[in-house]
């Protein structure tokens, strides 16, 4: 069986962008630590990988679908830890704010 130059570089390019958000979800999770994560990038990107889940739908097409929806519970992950640490870590009257 021989697979396809095209198949192939999607195959690597997909599970390479999806795996890297392990990293960063298991650092953020391990270190609760969420100041250098932009809540407003990540939201954007969530919306755009929820939406190539929706393409890969209207396409029928498996491979798309599948690492979306695994780049998208991974980066929604990130994106509930940003808001749910950043709250925690809200200051109480008299002192600065923490900017969501």
């Amino acid at each position: 069986m021989r697979i396809e130059l095209s198949v192939l570089i999607g195959t690597v390019a997909a599970s390479l962008t999806t795996l890297s958000f392990v990293p960063q979800a298991v650092r953020t999770f391990r270190t609760r630590d969420v100041g250098g994560i932009s809540l407003w990038a990540y939201v954007m990107f969530c919306t755009g990988v929820a939406l190539w889940v929706l393409y890969g739908i209207y396409l029928a097409s498996l491979p798309v679908i599948l690492a979306n929806v695994v780049t998208l519970a991974l980066a929604l992950g990130i994106l509930g830890m940003r808001v749910r640490f950043a709250l925690r870590a809200r200051p109480r009257a008299g002192r600065p704010d923490v900017a969501l």
